[in-house]
């Protein structure tokens, strides 16, 4: 298909992820309806993205299906990062979690397939897994979510795949924790934590540390979601995809950390949170050709740089770098 006449929706397009990769849909010269609620402002777009002609702004709760089916004419590709992220941002507020994660999906695959879209990519969560002894976790084994964030990412893996078919592409991705710097900063996920703590209080605490935790530098996770938007049909089609990079112990990403700002003090203490896993990203180098450009050291470098250029306002305590401080802040529901 020409590039010039896709059209993809990205919801969730003004988070972390959705704000890094809009700016690269729009280099490769897709067209792009950015849909989120904006709940961290629209500052996450400068604007040459808010000027550019094939960028069209959908400020939407895709709870409200009917304005969001009036965003898919013409629409040609659905990127659905929209959720309320991670179990303690969940936990927050489980009843609003469920109607965002779970109940509002089934509706927007089905109106996203009435609508003619031909390829729908959900970005699911490794953490879809639960705990696994094994040392290559891979998509052929079973699933074990342990909470309902994760619960209801499982349930809705299996929703998007009823509904492939030849004319309707549906891909999952299973992503690793994300790193780095993005426009909408998170400072709630592990390798931002630690190089915020580390620049801003001289000292990083790790609990536990001997816990695997599977990561991917927000680059790499950009490049796989438009690497899935152009892959062959019968490569992507049905299929589920890990996306994780390095599978590493706290310690050593504290490690990571400590050698990329200089910080020498590093505290360890004890911790109840054992869970510890890792996932095998074979299958989408072999199937996809897909190769990891970016590690967890180039990501806190990324930070250390986005530091020092001033780009983040009171970055220990802003309510915009925390979800679960914004949504108490806006009292969400």
């Amino acid at each position: 298909m020409d590039l010039s006449k896709r059209k993809i929706l990205v919801t969730g397009a003004g988070g972390y992820v959705g704000s890094c990769l809009v700016p690269k849909l729009l280099q490769s010269n897709f067209q792009v309806v950015a849909l989120d609620t904006y709940w961290y402002g629209l500052n996450v777009f400068d604007n040459a993205i808010l000027e550019n002609p094939n960028f069209q702004l959908a400020k939407v709760d895709i709870r409200q299906q009917e304005k969001v089916k009036s965003f898919l004419y013409g629409v040609s590709d659905v990127i659905h990062l929209a959720c309320i992220s991670n179990d303690p941002s969940f936990d927050l507020n489980p009843e609003l979690g469920k109607s965002i994660n779970l109940l509002a999906f089934e509706p927007i695959v089905k109106i996203a397939k009435a609508s003619g879209v031909q390829r729908f990519i959900y970005a699911s969560s490794s953490s879809v897994y639960g705990v696994k002894v094994e040392e290559k976790v891979t998509e052929n084994l079973s699933l074990e979510p342990l909470t309902d964030y994760s619960r209801y990412k499982a349930i809705c893996e299996e929703l998007l795949l009823h509904y492939s078919s030849g004319d309707f592409i549906c891909t999952v991705l299973r992503p690793a924790t994300v790193c780095g710097w993005s426009p909408r900063q998170r400072f709630d996920l592990s390798v931002n934590i630690l190089t915020n703590h580390a620049l801003n209080k001289g000292e990083i605490t790790v609990f536990g540390g001997s816990q695997f935790r599977p990561n991917i530098h927000i680059e790499d996770m950009v490049d796989a979601y438009i690497l899935a938007l152009n892959a062959p049909v019968e490569k992507v089609n049905n299929q589920i995809f890990n996306v994780g990079a390095d599978n590493l112990m706290l310690k050593d990403i504290a490690m990571e950390v400590a050698e990329n700002t200089g910080v020498k003090k590093i505290v360890y203490e004890k911790t109840n949170d054992l869970r510890s896993y890792r996932i095998d990203s074979t299958k989408i180098l072999q199937e996809l050709g897909f190769v990891f450009k970016r590690n967890v050291g180039m990501a806190v470098s990324d930070l250390v740089e986005a530091f020092q250029s001033n780009r983040f306002v009171d970055p220990m305590s802003n309510p915009l770098y925390f979800n679960i401080k914004r949504m108490q802040e806006l009292e969400v529901h």
